[in-house]
Order: C-alpha cells, then sequence, then structure tokens
C-alpha cells in the first residue's frame, strides 16, 4: 500500500508543475474542454514519470485509485478510460473514488483522527456540510443550493478585473480578493446574508454575488469610471465580500455543530471540526472558523495548503482507506461509469431543517485583529 501512495504522491507533484500552471491562465476559470485536452496530452507522460521518479512499477501497486465521481465529466472521462486500460493491462484491483469522500478523508493522512467528525468542504465547485462516520459512511446535513463560494470569489475578482490590477496579476481570483482584502474596511461596505430565514445548514452564494454585482456597479458610477477599470475601493469591496461570505460559511457550521451536539451525532465535548477544500486555505475564513471552534469546545483541523486543494494524493489516501476497510474494492471495471453529479453519503438535510435550530448571533466578528 506504502508503493500506491508513494507513487500517487509523485505524480500529483508532477501534475501540478506541469498541468495546473498553464490552467492558470485561463483567469476566467475552467474551460471542460480545455481541461480534457490537458488531460488527455499529460496523463501518460504524468504516469511515467511518476513511475521513475518513485522508483515504483505498476506490478508492486497493490491497487489503482481513481476519482469517478463528482467532477467535469469531460476530464472524469479521459481518468477513467486510462485507468481501466492500465488495470486491465496488469490486473490489478479498481477502486473508484467519490472526489469529496476524498477530501473529507484527507485529514487522516496528516492526523491520527478517529471517527466520527463533522467536515466543512469549501472550494470552488463544491461547499457542503457532513458527518464523518466512517471511511464510506456520511451524514449530509447541507450544501450550496447554487454555487460553491470559490466559484464566487473568482466570479467577484473578475468582475473587478483584478487580473489588472498590479499586485494581483498572477494570483487566481480568490486569492486576489483575499490579498486585497488584508488592507480594506470591511465596514465601509454591508451585504445582506443568504438564507438568514432559513434554518437549516444549506448555502446559497449566487444572490450574494448579485448583490456584490450591482455594488460594484453604484461604484463605478459614483467614481465615473467604466467596467474594466480598478475602483479606487476595490480593497474595500475586497474585504467587505470576503467578510460576508466568511459569516455566511460561519453561520451555517455552527448550526451544523448545534444539530450534532443535540442528537448525540458527535460527542458533547473535545468534537472535531475538519475543513478542507480550496477555500480552506483562506487564512481569513479560517480564522473565524477557528473562533467559532474554540467557543464550542471542538477542535478545528485542516490539511496543509497543498492537499486542500484537488489534488492526486487524497485520492490515493482514499484508495488506501478503502482497501484497509475491503470496501468498494473491485476485480472487474466492467460497468464502471463516471458520474459529474452525485451526492456524498445519507442526505439527511431535512432533519436538521425540522430541527430549525436558532443560531445564536455571532457578537462582532474582527478575525483580522491579532
Amino acid at each position: 500500500m506504502t508503493p500506491a501512495l508513494l507513487w500517487w504522491m509523485k505524480l500529483a507533484v508532477f501534475l501540478e508543475k506541469h498541468c495546473t500552471v498553464r490552467r492558470m491562465f485561463i483567469y476566467s476559470g475552467i474551460i471542460p474542454v480545455v481541461a480534457q485536452q490537458l488531460h488527455r496530452e499529460n496523463i501518460d507522460q504524468v504516469v511515467q514519470e511518476a513511475l521513475r521518479a518513485s522508483g515504483v512499477s505498476v506490478a508492486e501497486l497493490a491497487a489503482v485509485a481513481t476519482t469517478v465521481k463528482p467532477g467535469l465529466a469531460l476530464s472524469l472521462g479521459v481518468g477513467l478510460q486510462y485507468s481501466r486500460s492500465l488495470v486491465n493491462r496488469h490486473q490489478k484491483p479498481f477502486i473508484p473514488i467519490h472526489h469529496m469522500e476524498a477530501h473529507a478523508l484527507t485529514i487522516r493522512l496528516t492526523h491520527h483522527l478517529e471517527f466520527p467528525f463533522l467536515v466543512l468542504l469549501i472550494s470552488g465547485g463544491h461547499c457542503l456540510l457532513a458527518v464523518a462516520q466512517g471511511v464510506s459512511n456520511f451524514l449530509l446535513l447541507g450544501q450550496s443550493i447554487d454555487i460553491a463560494p470559490g466559484d464566487m470569489l473568482d466570479k467577484v475578482a473578475r468582475r473587478l478585473s483584478l487580473k489588472k490590477h498590479p499586485e494581483c496579476q498572477s494570483m487566481a481570483g480568490g486569492k486576489a480578493i483575499e490579498h486585497l482584502a488584508q488592507t480594506g474596511n470591511q465596514e465601509l461596505l454591508t451585504f445582506r446574508l443568504p438564507m438568514q430565514h432559513y434554518r437549516n445548514c444549506s448555502f446559497s452564494f449566487s444572490g450574494l454575488q448579485n448583490l456584490v454585482n450591482n455594488a460594484i456597479v453604484q461604484k463605478e458610477k459614483e467614481e465615473g469610471i467604466q467596467e474594466g477599470e480598478i475602483l479606487s475601493c476595490v480593497k474595500d469591496v475586497a474585504a467587505a465580500v470576503q467578510h460576508a461570505v466568511a459569516v455566511h460559511i460561519i453561520q451555517r457550521t455552527y448550526r451544523a455543530m448545534l444539530f450534532c451536539i443535540k442528537n448525540s451525532i458527535l460527542p458533547s465535548k473535545n468534537a472535531t471540526l475538519v475543513v478542507s477544500g480550496g477555500v480552506a486555505s483562506n487564512q481569513y475564513i479560517r480564522k473565524g472558523l477557528q473562533n467559532l471552534a474554540d467557543a464550542n469546545d471542538f477542535a478545528l483541523l485542516c490539511p496543509p495548503p497543498r492537499l486542500c486543494t484537488d489534488n492526486g494524493v487524497m485520492i490515493a489516501w482514499n484508495g488506501i482507506e478503502r482497501l484497509r476497510a475491503g470496501l468498494g474494492v473491485l476485480h472487474s471495471t466492467d460497468g464502471i461509469r463516471y458520474e459529474p453529479r452525485a451526492p456524498l453519503g445519507i442526505d439527511i438535510s431535512k432533519r436538521v431543517e425540522e430541527d430549525s435550530i436558532k443560531v445564536p448571533k455571532l457578537k462582532k466578528i474582527r478575525w483580522l485583529a491579532s
């Protein structure tokens, strides 16, 4: 099993160097057909380089683990086709992986953590709260009903034309927002938070994005500039947007904590909140979640930044967890299909809503004061 992990760790590093950098030039986000072509062009080279660098042969692998759901259909198809060929050619067990399950379990690679624990996954493509009760046993408490927070932050960055800002030209959208927000005044703009009248753990970011876009239009009129030019108050807008996203995420996570304790899904003392996904690297949001965890006797654990974003290591680790537990290890790839949309675990979001837990008001938060 160790060779399998080492193989994928080397693969992940090589992939980041040779593929991700090229995608970063697409500031507006990933274009599915371009991503598919990049996968096709690089996958065999990546695998061969990973094998050479690790000194491991395919014959030494215990199994092959591959993401099959959820995600971009075109990219999933390339990976599945290649893996199926590899597995059949070398007669290796195949372990299909749920992308979000892999994110949730990554923390068990870097920390000794027993089940159960609360998981918040926040990225450019996903936003959900779940309880991990076992390697393949999850309770879904809530998820975004529209777009993900990372997607929203990228779109706001694009609307603000941050790629033209001298401090942000080489940054991805969400990172540019975080950078500018550090020296902005969040109190100069206030955005109405989403779903305040819904006592559940669902998220929504598209309405907030519309409010932000309207505010940007108004500021452009006030400053007499056209779309595409940089607002003089751009740092304040960035700070206010980041703050609104953070508070929305924190409020829903707070309710998830209270629901789990009330229903004895998590222990009443020394419970753990795991936060992963690309947005988990945002230090402002993470600090707010740390404050929330501290106030509720939860430990907060986050994978290192390189393992928060999508990576091959987490898929390998998920495969090892399943191999050890004897879960979903297949000796034939017949009938395996990729699934662009796939829920995580058992959906109990209606139970959360039925409990209608009122979240205590959060005191004025100044994460960056210290």
